[in-house]
């Protein structure tokens, strides 16, 4: 009973990209004419302040793992 459910989940897991699709992007502009808005092609979203939080945090993580690669080595 276990292997049935087992390959049952299986073969769900696999059929699924079959029977599950995902929806079309937005046409940008809200479906006006390219460049026919104030918003570019690519979209409005700011990444500058979020690189900078995502590059800070990687620092503070490396220096943690050097930090403890240290200590045990002692």
């Amino acid at each position: 009973m276990k292997n049935k459910l087992r390959t049952l989940i299986i073969a769900a897991l696999i059929s699924a990209p079959v029977f599950i699709f995902a929806q079309s992007p937005p046409h940008p502009n809200g479906g006006g004419a390219p460049g026919g808005g104030n918003t570019p092609v690519g979209g409005g979203a700011p990444i500058g302040g979020g690189l900078l939080v995502l590059a800070s945090l990687g620092l503070a993580y490396g220096a943690k793992k050097v930090y403890k690669f240290r200590e045990t080595a002692e």
